[in-house]
């Protein structure tokens, strides 16, 4: 079971799913990737996170531009186009059943592929990028959208993008593995992080948030993936007429919040009723439950579309 905004409740359908490695369906006890793929090996690779919703996945072309980025980046080939990759996801979802099934998480992992040996230069792969999607029923508990989750500010920050650019999703996640094992240590569920100046940058998984004086505050974004649903929820703001501001802001502001919340695929939006110690409030205020909503409805408009 994940926990913070990831926690859900076991599934027993979720051991005989059937996962895609490299175009093979093949069942969950037996999926693997070879010990020299580059993933495995250097965490060598980009991922999306995906939401099944009403039979469709939402937002998918956001989601598979900034894989598409994240490989061009890296000057990494995924080897399939767009439309190949689509007709892949759907193969995966309608082999599993999951067509009509809500609270289906898809994780879309592509490596570099496999190496002749352990060495990180990329002139020694020898085979085509790694494709692997693992689809799961994994919904987000009700009480976490509802009741929330506490988040502890972390010494671990955000990284100059000249050391490792915090926009590319890649399989390279230990600084905010670091991050959140130091929250959880310090009895939080999620651990908020400070980019290089001190200023409130991001969370370890998620987007963060907060609302003073009717105004919707973010970071940035200098610091920070560029997070579909913290996309999407600017959007539905400036749809709304709910002013809302990308900018640097400090842990004071945070403090004398009236709320906040985080924001990511699996979960939506989910308050954030405790920082640091410093109590926001009691489970989800008016701003979030608002935006809860308008979230939802932006969902059901995109796969409609």
């Amino acid at each position: 079971m994940g926990k913070g905004t990831h926690e859900y409740a076991a599934d027993p359908r979720n051991e005989t799913i059937l996962i895609n490695v490299n175009g093979e369906l093949v069942p969950r006890a037996e999926a693997v990737v070879s010990v020299f793929d580059s993933g495995f090996m250097l965490g060598d690779g980009v991922w999306e996170g995906l939401r099944l919703h009403r039979g469709k996945v939402a937002f998918l072309d956001a989601h598979l531009d900034r894989l598409y980025e994240g490989a061009k980046t890296i000057a990494m080939d995924i080897g399939l186009t767009r439309e190949e990759l689509r007709a892949r996801l759907d193969e995966t979802v309608d082999a599993n059943g999951m067509r009509g099934e809500e609270g289906v998480h898809i994780r879309l992992m592509v490596t570099r592929g496999i190496r002749s040996t352990p060495y990180q230069d990329p002139r020694v792969v020898i085979s085509p990028a790694t494709i692997v999607m693992i689809p799961e029923y994994k919904a987000p508990l009700p009480s976490v959208i509802e009741d929330g989750v506490r988040l502890f500010t972390v010494h671990v920050r955000r990284g100059d993008p000249a050391v490792q650019d915090q926009k590319l999703n890649s399989h390279s996640k230990l600084n905010c593995i670091t991050a959140c094992i130091q929250a959880i240590n310090a009895g939080a569920d999620e651990a908020l992080m400070l980019d290089p100046q001190g200023f409130v940058a991001t969370c370890n998984s998620t987007h963060f948030f907060i609302v003073r004086k009717g105004e919707v505050w973010t970071s940035s974004g200098d610091y920070c993936l560029g997070g579909i649903t913290r996309a999407n929820v600017i959007r539905v703001c400036r749809e709304e007429g709910i002013p809302v501001f990308e900018k640097n802001f400090s842990l004071t502001d945070v403090y004398g919040a009236d709320e906040a919340f985080v924001t990511g695929t699996f979960a939506g939006v989910v308050p954030a009723t405790e920082v640091d110690g410093r109590k926001l409030t009691e489970g989800r205020g008016p701003m979030v439950e608002r935006l809860q909503g308008l979230y939802k409805a932006l969902m059901d408009r995109d796969v409609a579309a």
